[in-house]
């Protein structure tokens, strides 16, 4: 196996993956949350293995009563020399 890293100029697939949520009517349960780590770390570790190019973080900020609320999103940019097999497969599943 090559464990030569790729470079940005074999970079011909970017898959957005998000770990959180920032939607406080709908909170993710820690199911939802412990999928989306799964599938970021599926795509940094699988064959053909993912480099994170970027990453976005979005904070929202709530007042509810009297209460505070501070909710956070991270999507990674995560890319890959070719568009992943086993993605096309899970795509249904995972968003």
């Amino acid at each position: 196996m090559n464990s030569e890293k790729i470079t940005y100029e074999e970079i011909k697939y970017v898959k957005l993956v998000s770990v959180g949520s920032v939607n406080p009517n709908n909170p993710l349960s820690d199911n939802s949350r412990e999928k989306q780590v799964e599938l970021l770390n599926r795509c940094l570790n699988d064959y053909p293995k993912g480099i994170i190019i970027g990453k976005d973080t979005t904070i929202g900020r709530y007042v509810i009563g009297e209460h505070e609320l501070s909710m956070e999103k991270v999507t990674y940019h995560i890319g890959f020399s070719r568009k992943p097999g086993w993605l096309e497969e899970d795509s249904g599943s995972i968003n």
